[in-house]
């Protein structure tokens, strides 16, 4: 079986559970050798332990820059280089207009925000010849749910990144694009919206996403099948952010 992704190497953010997890997985499958970062050390030495040989997990904070300092190291002395980067750590406070902390906004943008703009320029000394580079987005950025006003923000800010860095492809001869999930089974959106979300009524396809379909498309976006995509939003979300 022919695997899209062999010989590359890959660091996927935010990789400890969830989404992350399931395309350090994919990624791994298809023949990558990958390093996750994640800022809690127990799931990410499980999701190292489940993936294998293949797998590298360094704890990482993306809005402490040292950690990232910490992060590149490792993949420059065990690796030399990034084929594929996804920037895919993130998380938001729920809070309503009204309710909203200095301390959620500060976390928040922490993470989505600069947390993101650090890891993709802290890699850029790494960057391979034609890297392609994936940033987590989110339907929020269009549809926003209710009390995640701020996480919404956060990724449409994060959506104008892209935009901008995608001018940049030509000069330092890599791609950018966005993956913007829908409501997916993740334990992020749980603790977000809690146990009894109603978001699947709101999804055309009529359920909610789950991870692997998500690293379905990063996979497509990472490997050389994808190499005249840039600068695109990439929704998978069941068609809530087209309708």
């Amino acid at each position: 079986m022919n695997q899209v992704l062999a010989g590359k190497v890959a660091v996927v953010t935010g990789a400890g559970s969830g989404i992350g997890l399931a395309i350090a997985r994919r990624f791994a499958a298809e023949g990558a050798r990958v390093f996750l970062a994640g800022r809690r050390q127990e799931p990410l030495d499980a999701a190292v332990a489940e993936i294998g040989s293949a797998a590298t997990g360094v704890r990482t904070d993306v809005s402490v820059q040292t950690d990232l300092d910490d992060l590149y190291s490792v993949v420059r002395e065990e690796a030399g280089r990034i084929d594929v980067l996804v920037a895919n750590a993130g998380g938001g406070v729920p809070q309503r207009l009204g309710e909203i902390t200095e301390e959620a906004i500060d976390a928040t943008f922490g993470t989505n925000v600069k947390g993101t703009i650090f890891t993709v320029q802290k890699a850029l000394p790494l960057l391979s010849d034609g890297a392609s580079i994936v940033v987590t987005g989110s339907t929020n950025a269009l549809r926003t749910t209710p009390g995640l006003e701020i996480y919404g923000a956060s990724k449409a800010a994060v959506r104008n990144l892209v935009r901008s860095w995608a001018l940049s492809a030509q000069e330092r001869n890599f791609r950018v694009n966005v993956l913007s999930p829908g409501p997916t089974e993740t334990p992020g959106l749980i603790g977000a919206v809690g146990p009894d979300h109603q978001l699947a009524s709101q999804v055309p396809l009529g359920r909610i996403g789950r991870s692997d379909e998500i690293a379905a498309v990063a996979t497509f976006l990472a490997s050389d099948a994808s190499s005249y995509v840039n600068g695109a939003d990439w929704f998978v979300d069941g068609g809530s952010a087209q309708v």
